[in-house]
């Protein structure tokens, strides 16, 4: 092996709790291990990231990783860290959530089944669509008591409720016994004898241990990683719009790139470590110079570079930096003309707009003709007036009374891109 696993996870601060004995097990050649992902939705989210690091990890260090799609407890849902049950899906959503999930795992592990430890992934529905039900509860469901799946806490916090409508169904009650059958059907038909997740799971993890150990005898072993929290007390992985998402139709590249940037100094000396396998020696170097000179922000252009690489594609990261540095920096070599166009909208996205045709573009002789015609002033006089203090841009270059359209380049041939102060913004799209 490569490195020591778990020694591995544990100076990352990826370790939350582990059963008894685990180093013995890791330390052997080849173990398979697995996590579960809920395909609750057709992306994973940054909220997932940790788990797809610690798979991948886990196959650096010569282990085989599986990748378990709970197409069968999806159905259910999971109580765990919720505290309302969620909407049931249908086989069609599921499916085709699942399918999207699989080209996300792809960019994390290694699925060449001609490595031993070649990465696979299975969807629980596939042992759990033909389980006999009387015959499951009867073989697996007298393994763990009522008081047992009742102590963990995910169970407690939920049936505790005050509110009635909050309260735990049955459905969701089954879950744990069907999790922990998942864990035994993976160590019986892949020899899987670990399993690892969020701290949120340990109870559900767990219960699939003391179901083996009911059923066979047989040991096998838990490990779970923190929850990830920032240090201001907002939730990790949110940002205005909802949830940073790994699907570039969710939140693009540039976005994407822009949250890992705005983390915090404290946030990013743990999101290094946790986020890219950056090695002790230059995580610890990398920090002391962004202590020297934090107006830099190396940390957090570093983590951004390296986790918008690894989840989209380095032509992705070229494109954001691009724009970045096109739009922030004082002097930029290039101008807007060079963001690549998908990128130049998402970032405009936001921001007012207006449609002009051709023909009254090409009517304009002065820049300040085309001012007026658009909608982000509140009158010519506030032109004038912002014009004379030199506070009016377009395409990112100052403008003043004598400027001419002429000398306009439209972006991609149909955008203008106006700005008064600094970061006011309005968008014109030039039309046939």
């Amino acid at each position: 092996m490569s490195n020591n696993f778990k020694d591995e996870l544990d100076w990352r601060g990826l370790i939350h709790d582990s059963t008894s004995g685990i180093e013995e097990e890791i330390n052997k050649n080849c173990i398979s291990g697995y996590i579960g992902f809920d395909p609750t939705s057709d992306s994973l989210h940054i909220g997932s990231l940790v788990q797809l690091i610690i798979l991948r990890h886990f196959q650096m260090a010569g282990h085989k990783p599986i990748v378990l799609i709970g197409g069968a407890t999806g159905m259910i849902g999971d109580p765990s860290g919720k505290s309302k049950e969620r909407n049931l899906l249908n086989p069609d959503k599921l499916e085709k959530n699942i399918s999207s999930l699989k080209i996300q795992l792809s960019k994390f592990l290694d699925f060449d089944s001609k490595k031993t430890n070649a990465a696979i992934i299975v969807n629980n529905f596939d042992w759990n669509n033909d389980l006999n039900i009387l015959s499951f509860f009867r073989d697996f469901g007298k393994l763990l008591t009522v008081n047992y799946m009742m102590s963990k806490e995910s169970v407690k916090n939920r049936i505790s409720a005050t509110d009635t409508n909050e309260g735990m169904s049955f459905t969701e009650f089954t879950y744990q016994l069907f999790q922990a059958y998942d864990f035994y059907y993976l160590l019986e038909n892949y020899n899987c004898t670990l399993q690892m997740g969020g701290s949120d799971q340990w109870g559900n993890i767990t219960s699939g241990v003391e179901l083996i150990r009911k059923k066979n005898g047989k040991k096998v072993f838990a490990l779970t990683c923190p929850l990830i929290t920032k240090s201001d007390g907002t939730k990790f992985g949110k940002t205005e719009d909802g949830n940073v998402w790994l699907d570039r139709k969710k939140t693009s590249p540039y976005k994407f790139y822009q949250y890992w940037l705005n983390s915090s100094d404290l946030d990013s000396e743990d999101y290094i470590k946790i986020f890219t396998f950056a090695k002790k020696d230059f995580i610890k170097q990398i920090i002391e110079d962004h202590k020297a000179e934090p107006h830099l922000r190396k940390l957090q252009k570093f983590i951004a570079e390296e986790i918008t690489k690894m989840v989209h594609s380095e032509l992705d990261l070229n494109n954001v930096k691009n724009a970045s540095s096109i739009l922030f920096e004082k002097n930029p070599k290039q101008d807007l003309s060079c963001i690549d166009e998908n990128t130049f909208l998402d970032i405009f996205s936001t921001v007012p707009n207006q449609i002009i045709k051709k023909s009254e573009f090409n009517e304009c002789k002065l820049v300040e003709d085309i001012l007026i015609k658009s909608t982000f002033f509140s009158s010519n006089s506030e032109i004038r007036r912002l014009i004379n203090q030199n506070s009016i841009s377009i395409n990112k270059n100052k403008v003043d009374s004598k400027s001419k359209v002429s000398e306009i380049k439209l972006i991609k041939n149909k955008y203008i891109l106006l700005q008064k102060g600094k970061k006011n913004y309005f968008l014109i799209s030039v039309v046939a």
